[in-house]
């Protein structure tokens, strides 16, 4: 897949990036959770998005209901879970939290949002078919292209020697 069709197939991650980036740069950080949810939701419903807000996700042993729920921040287009934070890091427990929502229901896709910090931060995940979850990125065309073109020069130069 070309850096261009990978970064059309994942365009709502940078859309949804886009958006909550204007939230913090309105709000820089310091407020609750609760203040960039409702931004960010506003903002989403105007660009078209559905999104529902604490979607409680029921927890079960075996096929017994358990009286213990979570509760996902944002679930964009019912297939896009955003899990938001305010705090001053990232770390492997709030990764977990999103992979667990994933896992838990199956969803495509899940965003790391963080708010807290001075510099705005978000992290992208795709969970395949297999259950793997694979992070995202933005590709570089111009990387792309110059790492085509090393490998066409050390494709040349292999076949004259």
């Amino acid at each position: 897949m070309t850096a261009k069709e990978h970064n059309e197939r994942y365009r709502f991650f940078h859309e949804i990036t886009g958006e909550a980036m204007l939230v913090h740069s309105e709000y820089h950080e310091g407020l609750l959770e609760s203040a960039y949810e409702a931004a960010l939701t506003y903002l989403l419903r105007q660009k078209g998005y559905s999104v529902e807000k604490q979607v409680m996700l029921p927890m079960y042993w075996k096929d017994v209901k358990l009286d213990q729920r979570y509760c996902m921040d944002l679930v964009i287009n019912n297939d896009i879970i955003v899990e938001l934070k305010a705090i001053s890091n990232i770390g492997s427990p709030h990764r977990r939290q999103l992979w667990n929502y994933m896992n838990l229901t199956h969803k495509p896709y899940g965003m790391l949002v963080n708010f807290g910090a001075k510099s705005f931060y978000s992290e992208w995940y795709h969970r395949h078919e297999d259950g793997n979850i694979e992070k995202i990125t933005w590709r570089d065309s111009i990387q792309e292209m110059i790492d085509s073109r090393i490998e066409k020069v050390i494709n040349s130069s292999q076949t004259s020697m």
